[in-house]
């Protein structure tokens, strides 16, 4: 796995099974001293054993405690000479909080999410996506809510590079536009938990008629995750008043804009053209300057 590996863990430590979550706890509450023990006292402290603390490093990805070590080592050494604090981001923010510590605690959350999201993505998936895009017939979204919207916001920028790309908030429209793919069609499914019913059976009958499938989620082993094809991660914290499907949202838009670019380096002249188009065409609509 690469890097962001503390943001895996708090995200996926509530479906984590009781004696995994243990090793996860303690690595998070203190993430240095978790990268200076071994696999021994940690499994002590964690009051479970060698072999669960394996298990754990290779549910996440790595393929022992030596890795899992590196990983935290060399995130707790970026964060500090970041100048931030590995507790900062899921920080409770409490009602007599002055505004500027509000605004400091979520920039600097917003920012690190943004962070290890870049850490953990996964390049080689980001360049299959976006090749997979470029050949398509289509391209069509699904998400609800938050995550509708976020799909939007890329369906519409592809358009206007002509990429023929569709986004679906309204799960019957959504499912009937899936049952029209076919091989050479792209469907992108964005869920934060990746567990969202109406986008999972949109995927699925997508997937059945044999199009491409990519999955935008913050779990790694949920149902969409497992369901597509192609997989891209993302980070996702809690504050106050910010739950995690929430923050997520700016984590989904930051991945969401790297394939946009990645499409757009691909089709280079045919985008810049198209992009020139739209530009002038929505010139007369913007109010002159006095």
């Amino acid at each position: 796995m690469s890097g962001g590996a503390l943001g895996r863990i708090q995200t996926e430590l509530p479906r984590l099974p009781e004696a995994l979550r243990k090793v996860g706890e303690l690595i998070l509450a203190d993430p240095a001293e978790a990268a200076r023990s071994t696999i021994v006292t940690l499994a002590e402290r964690s009051g479970t054993s060698p072999a669960t603390v394996t298990r754990f490093c290779r549910a996440f990805g790595f393929a022992g405690y030596s890795e899992l070590r590196v990983a935290l080592a060399t995130e707790t050494g970026r964060a500090a000479q970041a100048g931030w604090g590995l507790g900062v981001i899921g920080q409770e923010i409490g009602p007599g909080d002055p505004l500027d510590a509000v605004v400091e605690t979520m920039a600097v959350a917003d920012a690190r999410l943004i962070q290890e999201t870049a850490a953990q993505l996964d390049l080689g998936v980001v360049a299959k996506v976006a090749d997979a895009i470029v050949a398509a017939g289509q391209v069509v979204m699904f998400g609800m809510s938050t995550s509708g919207e976020v799909a939007g916001m890329l369906s519409g920028r592809l358009r206007r590079i002509r990429i023929p790309c569709w986004s679906y908030c309204d799960p019957h429209q959504g499912l009937a536009h899936a049952a029209l793919l076919g091989e050479g069609d792209v469907a992108i499914g964005v869920s934060h938990q990746g567990r969202t019913r109406e986008v999972l059976e949109a995927m699925a009958e997508a997937d059945g008629r044999g199009a491409t499938t990519v999955a935008v989620t913050s779990f790694a082993r949920s149902p969409l995750a497992e369901l597509a094809d192609l997989v891209l991660t993302t980070a996702s914290r809690e504050t106050t008043f910010r739950p995690s499907g929430l923050a997520a949202i700016h984590s989904q838009l930051f991945v969401l804009d790297v394939v946009y670019v990645a499409v757009a380096q691909r089709t280079y002249e045919r985008a810049n053209e198209a992009f020139d188009r739209t530009i002038r065409a929505l010139d007369s609509h913007r109010v002159e300057r006095n």
